[in-house]
Protein backbone atom coordinates (compact mmCIF):
# COMPACT_ATOMS: atom_id res chain seq x y z
CA UNK A 1 0.00 0.00 0.00
CA UNK A 2 1.40 3.41 -1.00
CA UNK A 3 2.32 5.88 1.75
CA UNK A 4 0.30 9.06 2.11
CA UNK A 5 2.08 12.19 0.91
CA UNK A 6 -0.68 14.40 2.33
CA UNK A 7 -3.00 14.01 5.29
CA UNK A 8 -5.53 16.72 6.08
CA UNK A 9 -7.33 16.22 9.39
CA UNK A 10 -10.36 18.27 10.49
CA UNK A 11 -9.11 21.40 8.71
CA UNK A 12 -10.88 24.66 9.57
CA UNK A 13 -10.06 27.97 7.88
CA UNK A 14 -11.44 31.19 9.35
CA UNK A 15 -11.57 34.84 8.30
CA UNK A 16 -12.15 37.22 11.23
CA UNK A 17 -14.19 40.30 10.26
CA UNK A 18 -15.78 43.21 12.13
CA UNK A 19 -19.13 41.43 11.87
CA UNK A 20 -17.88 38.08 13.11
CA UNK A 21 -15.82 35.07 12.01
CA UNK A 22 -16.41 33.65 8.53
CA UNK A 23 -15.68 29.93 8.16
CA UNK A 24 -14.39 29.15 4.65
CA UNK A 25 -13.35 25.52 5.27
CA UNK A 26 -15.06 23.50 7.97
CA UNK A 27 -13.88 20.13 9.34
CA UNK A 28 -12.35 18.87 6.09
CA UNK A 29 -10.37 15.60 6.17
CA UNK A 30 -8.79 13.56 3.37
CA UNK A 31 -5.50 11.99 2.33
CA UNK A 32 -3.53 11.58 -0.89
CA UNK A 33 -1.22 8.63 -1.50
CA UNK A 34 1.98 8.51 -3.56
CA UNK A 35 1.16 8.69 -7.27
CA UNK A 36 -2.54 9.32 -6.58
CA UNK A 37 -4.61 12.13 -8.09
CA UNK A 38 -7.40 13.39 -5.83
CA UNK A 39 -9.88 15.76 -7.47
CA UNK A 40 -11.59 18.51 -5.46
CA UNK A 41 -14.74 19.57 -7.28
CA UNK A 42 -17.63 21.92 -6.64
CA UNK A 43 -19.12 25.26 -7.63
CA UNK A 44 -17.28 28.56 -7.19
CA UNK A 45 -17.18 29.35 -3.48
CA UNK A 46 -17.27 25.72 -2.36
CA UNK A 47 -13.89 26.00 -0.61
CA UNK A 48 -11.75 24.07 -3.10
CA UNK A 49 -9.08 26.70 -3.74
CA UNK A 50 -9.17 27.79 -0.09
CA UNK A 51 -8.31 24.23 0.93
CA UNK A 52 -5.42 24.19 -1.55
CA UNK A 53 -4.19 27.58 -0.32
CA UNK A 54 -4.24 26.32 3.28
CA UNK A 55 -2.18 23.26 2.34
CA UNK A 56 0.43 25.29 0.48
CA UNK A 57 0.48 28.06 3.11
CA UNK A 58 -0.77 30.88 0.88
CA UNK A 59 -3.91 32.00 2.71
CA UNK A 60 -4.46 35.74 2.40
CA UNK A 61 -4.58 37.48 5.81
CA UNK A 62 -6.63 37.66 7.92
CA UNK A 63 -7.46 34.14 6.75
CA UNK A 64 -5.75 31.46 8.82
CA UNK A 65 -5.88 27.80 9.79
CA UNK A 66 -7.96 27.87 12.98
CA UNK A 67 -8.00 24.12 13.66
CA UNK A 68 -6.89 20.79 12.26
CA UNK A 69 -3.66 19.34 10.93
CA UNK A 70 -1.89 19.40 7.56
CA UNK A 71 0.79 16.72 7.26
CA UNK A 72 3.00 16.55 4.14
CA UNK A 73 5.38 13.61 3.84
CA UNK A 74 5.14 13.03 7.60
CA UNK A 75 5.81 16.69 8.50
CA UNK A 76 3.14 18.80 10.18
CA UNK A 77 3.13 22.20 8.47
CA UNK A 78 -0.05 24.18 9.26
CA UNK A 79 1.64 26.51 11.77
CA UNK A 80 5.13 26.84 10.30
CA UNK A 81 6.60 30.32 9.88
CA UNK A 82 6.57 32.07 6.49
CA UNK A 83 10.30 31.44 6.01
CA UNK A 84 9.98 27.73 6.74
CA UNK A 85 6.95 27.46 4.45
CA UNK A 86 8.97 29.14 1.69
CA UNK A 87 11.40 26.22 1.95
CA UNK A 88 8.56 23.70 1.94
CA UNK A 89 7.02 25.24 -1.20
CA UNK A 90 8.91 23.95 -4.20
CA UNK A 91 10.77 21.29 -2.25
CA UNK A 92 7.90 19.26 -0.76
CA UNK A 93 4.96 20.99 -2.46
CA UNK A 94 4.76 22.16 -6.07
CA UNK A 95 1.99 24.38 -7.43
CA UNK A 96 0.27 24.76 -10.81
CA UNK A 97 -2.16 27.67 -11.10
CA UNK A 98 -4.87 28.55 -13.60
CA UNK A 99 -3.05 31.39 -15.36
CA UNK A 100 0.59 30.55 -16.11
CA UNK A 101 1.42 34.22 -16.69
CA UNK A 102 0.87 34.91 -12.98
CA UNK A 103 3.37 32.16 -12.10
CA UNK A 104 6.14 33.19 -14.50
CA UNK A 105 8.40 36.25 -14.35
CA UNK A 106 8.07 38.06 -17.71
CA UNK A 107 11.57 39.55 -17.34
CA UNK A 108 13.39 36.23 -16.93
CA UNK A 109 13.87 33.44 -19.44
CA UNK A 110 12.08 30.24 -18.56
CA UNK A 111 15.47 28.54 -18.27
CA UNK A 112 16.71 31.01 -15.67
CA UNK A 113 13.50 30.59 -13.67
CA UNK A 114 13.88 26.81 -13.69
CA UNK A 115 17.57 26.97 -12.75
CA UNK A 116 16.84 29.40 -9.90
CA UNK A 117 14.13 27.11 -8.48
CA UNK A 118 16.26 23.98 -8.84
CA UNK A 119 19.32 25.52 -7.16
CA UNK A 120 17.22 26.86 -4.28
CA UNK A 121 15.94 23.43 -3.34
CA UNK A 122 18.48 20.90 -4.66
CA UNK A 123 22.27 20.67 -4.02
CA UNK A 124 23.23 21.20 -7.69
CA UNK A 125 25.66 23.59 -9.34
CA UNK A 126 24.65 25.80 -12.27
CA UNK A 127 25.69 23.30 -14.93
CA UNK A 128 23.78 20.41 -13.34
CA UNK A 129 20.76 22.63 -12.69
CA UNK A 130 20.74 23.71 -16.35
CA UNK A 131 20.85 20.08 -17.47
CA UNK A 132 17.92 19.23 -15.16
CA UNK A 133 15.96 22.25 -16.42
CA UNK A 134 16.36 21.13 -20.04
CA UNK A 135 15.40 17.59 -19.03
CA UNK A 136 12.22 18.91 -17.36
CA UNK A 137 11.29 20.95 -20.43
CA UNK A 138 11.68 17.81 -22.51
CA UNK A 139 9.71 15.68 -20.02
CA UNK A 140 6.81 18.13 -20.09
CA UNK A 141 6.59 17.92 -23.89
CA UNK A 142 8.19 21.20 -24.93
CA UNK A 143 9.87 20.77 -28.36
CA UNK A 144 13.49 21.93 -28.90
CA UNK A 145 14.04 22.35 -25.13
CA UNK A 146 17.60 23.70 -25.48
CA UNK A 147 16.37 26.53 -27.70
CA UNK A 148 13.27 27.17 -25.59
CA UNK A 149 15.45 27.34 -22.46
CA UNK A 150 16.60 30.83 -23.48
CA UNK A 151 13.19 32.20 -24.41
CA UNK A 152 10.83 34.41 -22.40
CA UNK A 153 7.28 33.49 -21.28
CA UNK A 154 5.63 35.75 -23.89
CA UNK A 155 7.28 33.68 -26.63
CA UNK A 156 5.27 30.59 -25.59
CA UNK A 157 1.64 29.75 -26.36
CA UNK A 158 -0.81 29.33 -23.46
CA UNK A 159 -0.48 25.55 -23.50
CA UNK A 160 3.32 25.71 -23.65
CA UNK A 161 3.43 28.21 -20.78
CA UNK A 162 1.37 25.82 -18.69
CA UNK A 163 3.89 23.08 -19.49
CA UNK A 164 6.65 25.39 -18.23
CA UNK A 165 4.71 25.92 -14.99
CA UNK A 166 4.38 22.14 -14.61
CA UNK A 167 8.15 21.83 -15.15
CA UNK A 168 8.67 24.45 -12.42
CA UNK A 169 6.34 22.54 -10.08
CA UNK A 170 8.40 19.38 -10.63
CA UNK A 171 11.79 21.12 -10.43
CA UNK A 172 12.71 19.94 -6.92
CA UNK A 173 10.94 16.56 -7.13
CA UNK A 174 8.12 17.48 -4.69
CA UNK A 175 6.04 14.87 -2.92
CA UNK A 176 2.80 16.80 -3.50
CA UNK A 177 1.53 19.00 -6.33
CA UNK A 178 -1.41 21.40 -5.93
CA UNK A 179 -2.99 21.92 -9.37
CA UNK A 180 -5.62 24.68 -9.14
CA UNK A 181 -7.75 24.81 -12.31
CA UNK A 182 -4.69 23.97 -14.47
CA UNK A 183 -6.70 23.52 -17.70
CA UNK A 184 -9.43 26.17 -17.40
CA UNK A 185 -7.71 28.82 -19.55
CA UNK A 186 -6.77 26.34 -22.31
CA UNK A 187 -8.66 25.14 -25.38
CA UNK A 188 -10.08 21.62 -25.38
CA UNK A 189 -7.30 19.92 -27.35
CA UNK A 190 -4.60 21.45 -25.14
CA UNK A 191 -6.61 20.53 -22.03
CA UNK A 192 -6.46 16.87 -23.04
CA UNK A 193 -2.68 17.08 -23.49
CA UNK A 194 -2.17 18.68 -20.06
CA UNK A 195 -4.43 16.07 -18.44
CA UNK A 196 -2.43 13.25 -20.02
CA UNK A 197 0.80 14.93 -18.90
CA UNK A 198 -0.36 15.22 -15.28
CA UNK A 199 -1.34 11.54 -15.17
CA UNK A 200 1.96 10.46 -16.71
CA UNK A 201 4.04 12.58 -14.33
CA UNK A 202 2.11 11.39 -11.25
CA UNK A 203 2.99 7.83 -12.20
CA UNK A 204 6.62 8.56 -13.09
CA UNK A 205 7.52 10.82 -10.16
CA UNK A 206 5.23 9.12 -7.59
CA UNK A 207 3.94 12.58 -6.65
CA UNK A 208 0.49 12.95 -5.15
CA UNK A 209 -1.65 15.52 -6.95
CA UNK A 210 -4.52 17.59 -5.56
CA UNK A 211 -6.48 18.58 -8.66
CA UNK A 212 -8.84 21.50 -7.97
CA UNK A 213 -11.47 22.08 -10.65
CA UNK A 214 -15.14 22.78 -11.31
CA UNK A 215 -15.06 20.56 -14.42
CA UNK A 216 -16.46 17.07 -13.90
CA UNK A 217 -15.06 16.03 -17.29
CA UNK A 218 -11.52 16.81 -16.18
CA UNK A 219 -12.12 14.87 -12.95
CA UNK A 220 -13.45 11.85 -14.87
CA UNK A 221 -10.41 11.80 -17.17
CA UNK A 222 -7.73 12.52 -14.59
CA UNK A 223 -8.52 11.67 -10.97
CA UNK A 224 -8.31 8.39 -9.07
CA UNK A 225 -10.61 9.65 -6.32
CA UNK A 226 -12.85 12.69 -6.05
CA UNK A 227 -14.00 14.84 -3.13
CA UNK A 228 -17.13 16.92 -3.74
CA UNK A 229 -17.17 20.17 -1.73
CA UNK A 230 -20.07 22.43 -0.82
CA UNK A 231 -19.92 25.51 1.44
CA UNK A 232 -16.51 24.60 2.82
CA UNK A 233 -17.36 20.97 3.59
CA UNK A 234 -16.79 17.66 1.85
CA UNK A 235 -20.22 16.14 1.13
CA UNK A 236 -19.03 13.06 -0.78
CA UNK A 237 -15.68 11.37 -1.39
CA UNK A 238 -14.67 8.12 -3.03
CA UNK A 239 -13.24 6.40 -6.13
CA UNK A 240 -13.95 8.57 -9.16
CA UNK A 241 -15.88 5.94 -11.14
CA UNK A 242 -18.07 5.11 -8.14
CA UNK A 243 -18.87 8.73 -7.26
CA UNK A 244 -19.52 9.88 -10.84
CA UNK A 245 -21.52 6.85 -11.99
CA UNK A 246 -23.35 6.20 -8.73
CA UNK A 247 -23.52 9.53 -6.86
CA UNK A 248 -25.23 9.43 -3.48
CA UNK A 249 -25.41 13.03 -2.30
CA UNK A 250 -28.15 15.16 -3.92
CA UNK A 251 -25.58 17.87 -4.69
CA UNK A 252 -23.33 15.42 -6.55
CA UNK A 253 -26.37 14.08 -8.39
CA UNK A 254 -27.22 17.65 -9.40
CA UNK A 255 -23.70 18.31 -10.68
CA UNK A 256 -23.78 15.12 -12.77
CA UNK A 257 -27.27 15.87 -14.12
CA UNK A 258 -26.08 19.32 -15.22
CA UNK A 259 -23.58 17.80 -17.67
CA UNK A 260 -25.15 17.90 -21.17
CA UNK A 261 -25.72 14.50 -22.78
CA UNK A 262 -24.34 14.70 -26.32
CA UNK A 263 -26.45 11.70 -27.32
CA UNK A 264 -29.66 13.64 -26.74
CA UNK A 265 -30.81 16.61 -28.78
CA UNK A 266 -33.50 19.13 -27.99
CA UNK A 267 -33.68 18.17 -24.32
CA UNK A 268 -33.65 20.44 -21.30
CA UNK A 269 -30.41 21.45 -19.60
CA UNK A 270 -30.67 20.50 -15.94
CA UNK A 271 -29.51 22.91 -13.27
CA UNK A 272 -29.40 23.10 -9.51
CA UNK A 273 -31.85 25.77 -8.38
CA UNK A 274 -30.49 28.60 -6.26
CA UNK A 275 -26.87 29.45 -5.56
CA UNK A 276 -24.07 28.72 -3.12
CA UNK A 277 -24.69 30.54 0.19
CA UNK A 278 -22.26 33.28 1.19
CA UNK A 279 -19.81 32.65 4.03
CA UNK A 280 -21.79 35.10 6.15
CA UNK A 281 -25.04 33.22 5.61
CA UNK A 282 -24.34 29.47 5.69
CA UNK A 283 -27.58 27.77 6.78
CA UNK A 284 -27.79 25.48 9.79
CA UNK A 285 -27.77 21.71 9.37
CA UNK A 286 -26.81 20.54 5.90
CA UNK A 287 -25.68 23.66 4.00
CA UNK A 288 -27.32 22.30 0.83
CA UNK A 289 -30.80 21.80 2.27
CA UNK A 290 -32.21 25.09 0.86
CA UNK A 291 -31.50 23.83 -2.67
CA UNK A 292 -32.26 20.14 -2.14
CA UNK A 293 -35.33 18.46 -3.63
CA UNK A 294 -35.03 15.49 -1.24
CA UNK A 295 -34.69 17.33 2.08
CA UNK A 296 -36.34 16.09 5.25
CA UNK A 297 -36.86 18.14 8.46
CA UNK A 298 -33.66 16.73 9.94
CA UNK A 299 -31.59 18.35 7.14
CA UNK A 300 -32.17 21.90 8.41
CA UNK A 301 -31.61 21.02 12.06
CA UNK A 302 -28.45 18.91 12.29
CA UNK A 303 -25.33 18.75 10.20
CA UNK A 304 -24.69 15.29 8.72
CA UNK A 305 -21.17 13.87 8.92
CA UNK A 306 -19.40 11.65 6.41
CA UNK A 307 -20.40 8.00 6.80
CA UNK A 308 -19.28 4.93 4.88
CA UNK A 309 -21.62 4.02 2.02
CA UNK A 310 -19.22 1.40 0.66
CA UNK A 311 -15.72 0.51 1.83
CA UNK A 312 -14.14 3.50 0.05
CA UNK A 313 -17.15 5.75 -0.59
CA UNK A 314 -18.29 8.27 2.05
CA UNK A 315 -21.34 10.55 1.99
CA UNK A 316 -22.60 13.29 4.33
CA UNK A 317 -26.36 13.07 3.87
CA UNK A 318 -29.23 12.30 6.24
CA UNK A 319 -31.02 10.31 3.52
CA UNK A 320 -28.13 7.83 3.42
CA UNK A 321 -27.61 7.82 7.19
CA UNK A 322 -31.31 7.25 7.94
CA UNK A 323 -31.46 4.47 5.35
CA UNK A 324 -28.53 2.71 7.02
CA UNK A 325 -30.21 2.97 10.42
CA UNK A 326 -33.43 1.30 9.24
CA UNK A 327 -33.68 -2.33 10.42
CA UNK A 328 -33.34 -4.98 7.74
CA UNK A 329 -36.50 -7.10 7.22
CA UNK A 330 -36.38 -9.99 9.65
CA UNK A 331 -33.69 -8.36 11.81
CA UNK A 332 -34.28 -8.11 15.55
CA UNK A 333 -34.94 -4.59 16.82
Amino acid sequence: MADNVLEVKHLRVEFPTRKGVLVAVDDVSFEIAEGEILGLVGESGAGKSMTGSAVIGLLQPPGHVAAGQIIVDGQQIEHLSDSKMADIRGKLIGAIFQDPLTSLDPLMTVGDQLVETIMRHLPLDTKAARARAIELLEKTGIPAPQKRFSQYPHEFSGGMRQRVVIALALAAKPKLIIADEPTTALDVSVQAQIIDLLKELAREYHSGIMLITHDMGVIAETADRVAVMYSGRIVEIGPVAEVLHNPKHPYTKGLMAAIPDMRESGGFLHQIEGSMPSLANIPSGCAFHNRCSFKVPQCSQCRPHLIQDTSKHQVACWLIENKKQQPVLGEEK
